[in-house]
């Protein structure tokens, strides 16, 4: 699929990028891979990691310039859209900036890939997309809407753009089993709601629904990721059996359960050994065989959600995981 192609993946030097570049050049063997972003100091740091190998290119750029965006895209076959504002409460003080990279920066990139001849687009997504309540999930939906549309545009010959969508990355930097450690040692750990559950996903899972994406799609369909949720006070059990628990509430924006899929979805919504696939509601292409495949619609009402979940990450579980990744936890 990727092998002798070349691959750009937008806001690169993020978590996933870290991730995504390596498993791609030891499973595909690309022609070359494009680190696209607007963080020199990233991409300096990233670029000594891949300092022997001239496959990885570095791009500075920012997906809210479409002028740059036609220039990075010479030549390229595949885009993963990794780029994002994604922070919550960033998003909330920071609305117009928040938008301009989320909702415009999708916009540049679908004109862009279609006008520069890129054969398929994935764009990494987020269990916030699904009934957004918060300024960040609002843009990403958006962001959803723009890239199953986009199909519309290039024809049936042209770029194919589809979505990955998934929940909690373990370890990422920012995210909750990082933040635990790093303050694990004041014996106090903040809880925002006792009753809160996440998904759990591994970077590695991230990028292995990506290529499952690039091989399956057919233009428009959203993938969603089966994977086990946790409640937060287990979860902090594991990382710091000792601490007291002080709950903290809810911040402006969050969710008490991640969602992923929504019952307004279900209608069209199919699900697969281990994912689920919501397809366009445009053009009659949620009845495509092409792209049901050998999918069984969800029942009626179907709701994909952290706290409803019928798989769960048992402590032991959890606790092999920050084993065996504890030295890059937070640092990617």
């Amino acid at each position: 699929m990727l092998k002798s192609q070349t691959v750009l993946i937008t806001g690169g030097t993020g978590s996933f990028g870290h991730t995504f570049v390596p498993m791609t050049l030891a499973k595909y063997k690309p022609k070359k891979v494009i680190i696209f972003s607007r963080d020199e100091m990233k991409q300096w740091e990233m670029a000594k990691l891949f300092k022997d190998d001239p496959r990885v290119r570095f791009f500075i750029g920012d997906v809210r310039d479409k002028e740059r965006l036609y220039r990075a895209l010479d030549g390229v076959d595949y885009v993963v859209h990794a780029a994002a504002t994604k922070i919550v409460p960033t998003a909330e003080y920071n609305p117009f900036e928040c938008i301009k990279t989320n909702i415009n920066g999708a916009m540049n990139l679908v004109d862009a890939c279609i006008d520069r001849g890129v054969k398929r687009v994935v764009a990494l997504s987020t269990d916030k997309a699904s009934s957004p309540i918060n300024l960040y999930g609002a843009t990403k939906l958006a962001s959803d809407k723009l890239f199953v549309a986009g199909n519309s545009y290039s024809g049936g010959e042209g770029t194919k753009f589809a979505v990955v969508r998934y929940g909690n990355v373990m370890g990422s930097r920012g995210s909750v089993i990082p933040f635990f450690m790093s303050v694990k040692d004041t014996g106090v750990l903040p809880i925002t709601d006792e009753r809160m559950t996440r998904f759990m996903i591994s970077l590695e899972q991230g990028v292995e629904l990506v290529w499952h994406a690039f091989d399956d799609m057919e233009g428009g369909e959203i993938y969603v990721k089966k994977i086990p949720s946790m409640k937060v006070t287990e979860l902090a059990k594991v990382v710091a059996p000792d601490a007291e628990h002080k709950v903290v509430g809810i911040r402006p924006g969050e969710k008490l359960h991640e969602q992923m899929i929504g019952v307004e979805d279900a209608h069209y919504t199919y699900e697969y050994p281990e994912h689920f696939k919501i397809l366009p509601a445009i053009h009659n292409w949620s009845e495509s065989p092409l792209r049901i495949k050998d999918g069984r619609k969800v029942p009626e009402g179907f709701v994909y959600s952290s706290d409803s979940n019928k798989e769960w990450m048992s402590p032991n579980e959890l606790q092999s995981w920050i084993d065996a990744n504890h030295e890059k936890i937070g640092k990617i």
